[in-house]
């Protein structure tokens, strides 16, 4: 029985409903979690974490390009995921809130406090290379005590020193 050609067909479907699962989930934690803007800004308060709200249009060549490359980068993707609420906001779909953070141009990328208070943004397109040092900047409260030029002169990103 253990050679019969629909139990050999059984495995192999299993099998392959198992690999795609595994593929699935192996991508999914190579993305940032984005959040709905109310649903973000709740949590960042109840979780006591900082908010990183990225505002965007479906026609902004320089959204998609963060989008495709940007916000792909293995080292954007698990410091937004492990030290953000990350909130995706369309401006086009989304225009009361735009509003509210006067939006202009794009993308444009803020920063809020655990409380919910506005930290600052940082208007344009940014690389990976570009928006990490600017992540740790904001987490580590570096903001509080210098500037980002000074932050730079000492950052040498992730990993240990």
């Amino acid at each position: 029985m253990k050679n019969h050609p629909v139990m050999q067909h059984g495995i192999a479907a299993v099998s392959f409903i198992v690999l795609i699962g595994l593929a699935t989930d192996a991508l999914g934690a190579n993305l940032i979690k984005w959040y709905p803007y109310e649903e973000g800004m709740a949590l960042g308060k109840s979780d006591g974490k900082k908010t990183f709200i990225s505002f965007y249009a479906d026609w902004c060549q320089y959204c998609r390009k963060m989008e495709k490359q940007t916000f792909r980068d293995p080292s954007i993707v698990s410091f937004l995921n492990e030290n953000f609420i990350a909130i995706r906001v369309d401006v086009e779909r989304e225009r009361r809130i735009a509003a509210q953070y006067q939006i202009s141009p794009l993308p444009d990328t803020w920063f809020i406090s655990e409380n919910g208070e506005i930290i600052g943004n940082k208007p344009g397109y940014m690389t990976a290379k570009e928006l990490l040092p600017v992540l740790y900047f904001i987490q580590t409260e570096s903001f509080l005590s210098m500037s980002f030029p000074e932050f730079m002169n000492d950052f040498e990103g992730p990993g240990p020193r």
